[in-house]
């Protein structure tokens, strides 16, 4: 017997900040089972405890050490059976990473680096990308099914972004970027928001906060759920819940039964 579950990943860009905002209190009108913050940008002990009334059993917070920067964090109904940091591919100790394994089924949460500061942190990207590809593939490898989440920082293909000749010889849309997709996807992983709608256009995760972006709808799609092509079938639906505002980034989410 299979389940019908919702999984949601959203950069919150400060969840102290989402927290004043009281922007997180629509997961109490949603079935959420699983949801994934990215750059929290806090420690443990700093996040608010009144973001939501819902309760979730499984609550992981993977905090850079830097503090104020970065950071991952998971909260699940489901109990999960193993949980990991996965320390050996954040080299940097950002939090950038929550592993958790349901079963067989293995979900990453993950706020991948931004390649804009310089060429030594675009390498570092490109690094942590090939890093992390290796570390799934083996995990498929023994069997498990994958199921990726987070802010990928990376559009993939025009369709994702605005203004993509505009953009591309910038970070976050370079051809080496983009390739890593292609890669991923040529490895046995689906893009489930395309895999689910097609090629909708003007449908993006993430705006910048100079002149008006939002309102514009002058976006990319950086944010993703990738699953390995044998959850395919379990793929219900993948969706861009972009009227929920608190962060430059909105929510994405997928059901899936497993």
């Amino acid at each position: 017997m299979s389940n019908s579950i919702e999984i949601i990943s959203w950069n919150v860009n400060g969840i102290r900040a989402v927290g004043n905002k009281e922007a997180l209190k629509w997961i109490d009108e949603r079935q959420t089972d699983i949801l994934c913050l990215q750059e929290i940008k806090a420690l443990q002990e700093q996040i608010p405890d009144d973001l939501f009334e819902k309760e979730y059993q499984d609550i992981l917070v993977n905090s850079a050490t830097k503090k104020g920067y970065s950071g991952t964090m998971t909260w699940g109904v489901l109990q999960s059976d193993y949980n990991s940091t996965c320390q050996d591919i954040d080299t940097t100790s950002e939090g950038r990473i929550v592993e958790t394994h349901y079963g067989d089924i293995v979900l990453f949460n993950v706020y991948f680096p931004n390649g804009q500061r310089d060429e030594e942190r675009l390498a570092h990207k490109m690094k942590f990308y090939d890093d992390f590809l290796a570390y799934c593939e083996k995990l498929r490898e023994d069997g498990k099914s994958i199921i990726i989440c987070g802010d990928v920082n990376t559009a993939h293909c025009e369709i994702d972004l605005k203004n993509p000749k505009a953009n591309s010889k910038t970070s976050g849309f370079l051809p080496q970027e983009r390739e890593w997709i292609d890669k991923l996807l040529a490895c046995g992983y689906i893009d489930t928001f395309r895999y689910a709608n097609g090629n909708e256009k003007d449908r993006y995760s993430w705006w910048s906060y100079r002149s008006g972006a939002r309102v514009k709808n002058v976006g990319w799609r950086i944010d993703y759920f990738f699953i390995s092509e044998d959850l395919a079938e379990s793929l219900e639906d993948a969706f861009i819940l972009d009227e929920i505002t608190g962060s430059d980034h909105c929510p994405v989410g997928i059901r899936i039964s497993i």
